[in-house]
């Protein structure tokens, strides 16, 4: 929202296959490639499992997401890529290994983990 507001010129990258609406627009968004419920249901996984195989299929192809962006890195101040709220599934993950090294190869990379504390508390 700050980027928009801001209109800071910024490339967004959703990898949240699970998401349901997202607060903010993208230029890229795993849903528009990775159905996460067939996911489920083909593979016969649960929603952890799901989201990781979905992550598996889409770094499959994320070079060409990396070429989307570097095509525009000149123009661009940030490039934020929002991942699965469930940590172990991108950090602990094959794809989120190599969605994480891919980015810093070609770019500075800073990752960083927010937690929505009011949904913390019980």
């Amino acid at each position: 929202v700050h980027i928009h507001e801001n209109q800071l010129p910024s490339y967004v990258i959703n990898l949240d296959p699970a998401v349901g609406a997202l607060p903010y627009g993208c230029n890229i968004d795993i849903r528009d490639t990775v159905n996460y419920k067939e996911v489920m249901k083909q593979y016969q996984l649960g929603p952890n499992g799901g989201i990781m195989t979905a992550l598996n299929l889409f770094a499959t192809k994320y070079d060409q997401v990396m070429d989307l962006v570097e095509k525009k890195a000149d123009e661009l101040s940030y490039c934020f890529i929002d991942t699965p709220g469930q940590i172990e599934v991108f950090t602990w993950s094959a794809s989120g290994n190599i969605i994480s090294e891919m980015t810093a190869y070609s770019f500075p990379t800073v990752i960083v983990y927010v937690i929505d504390t009011p949904r913390t508390t019980s």
